[in-house]
């Protein structure tokens, strides 16, 4: 066993535990288990699991890229202290200073790639359960017994087989079903991406992201990953390329309700945010010129206890 299956081998055996398992309960409830519907929606109910489990990493993902906005004026000013400075003292000074700022404000610049770099060794083990019981009719290292495997490799979804792939197809001539199940699904793998980003770009950045490098790359990402997946679905078996198309419909969806509930401040997203608070009543804004001073409760002074022969005394003025 090389290294990279070693590292594949407790992924692979939790993807299929929890694919036979889905896959059962789909047997249980009546529907073919050698069916390709029983198989997609075995793929579905992975998606869900999987996806729901780097849902608390998706939400310190959203926590650190606000720390990164706060940060920004300051990176900033850091950068324009050594602007056209190539000498490698300034060079090594400002990235001294860099890493301090990150240090003292608790950010990191790389853990907006977390959940992407967590899920690579999700897909590639799933590739690796998938490809090798479709393709391969093989048996996986838990779960997925011979039986299962077979199953698979002989699952049919709208008349394509689950293990085939486009380039196969259109190199041996047919069949036709899997043409145009693997061109709607790039489509729309595609698109769902496009969309995504697009979210990002056009809606939840500030004015001071929009002027910095960061927007520039963003720029590049919206085009550049539909492109990726329109160039590498063609090579994928179908099975795998469904676990894809449903969590970038995942991801979309997961974008859309961060943006519209946890918009990045003076972004577009959060003035329409606001907006809809103030139709609705619910957004509590200071009135102009009013400061509000909210005092602090005074403490009741103690009264001490009075003698009989003071209290006489008192009495007597």
């Amino acid at each position: 066993m090389d290294f990279l299956s070693l590292i594949l081998w407790p992924i692979k055996w939790v993807i299929e535990l929890i694919l036979v398992a889905f896959h059962s309960m789909w047997d249980l409830i009546g529907l073919d288990p050698d069916a390709g519907l029983t198989w997609v929606l075995s793929i579905v109910g992975l998606v869900i699991v999987v996806r729901a489990a780097l849902i608390p990493i998706f939400v310190r993902q959203i926590k650190s890229q606000r720390r990164m906005l706060e940060v920004a004026p300051q990176l900033k000013k850091i950068q324009d202290k050594y602007k056209g400075k190539k000498d490698q003292f300034s060079r090594e000074a400002m990235s001294r200073e860099t890493m301090e700022l990150y240090k003292r404000t608790g950010t990191n610049p790389l853990s907006s790639c977390l959940p992407l770099l967590l899920q690579m060794p999700i897909f590639f083990g799933l590739f690796s359960v998938l490809n090798d019981a479709s393709v391969h009719d093989k048996a996986g290292v838990g779960l997925l017994n011979q039986s299962l495997a077979d199953s698979f490799a002989d699952a049919v979804f709208l008349g394509a087989p689950l293990k085939s792939t486009f380039i196969n197809a259109w190199n041996n001539g047919g069949p036709w079903q899997v043409l145009v199940v693997a061109i709607i699904m790039i489509v729309l793998m595609t698109a769902s991406q496009f969309i995504t980003q697009l979210q990002i770009v056009s809606k939840n950045m500030s004015p001071e992201t929009k002027a910095s490098p960061m927007f520039r790359q963003q720029r590049i990402m919206l085009y550049l990953l539909p492109l990726v997946f329109a160039f590498s679905g063609v090579a994928f078996p179908l099975g795998v390329m469904f676990y894809w198309l449903v969590s970038n419909f995942w991801t979309m969806a997961q974008q859309f309700v961060v943006i519209r509930n946890m918009p990045t401040p003076g972004s577009e997203a959060a003035k329409a945010r606001e907006a809809r608070l103030a139709k609705k009543g619910k957004l509590v804004e200071p009135e102009p010129g009013v400061v509000q001073v909210i005092e602090e409760p005074k403490k009741a002074q103690r009264q001490q206890p009075i003698g009989k022969a003071r209290a006489k005394k008192q009495s007597g003025k």
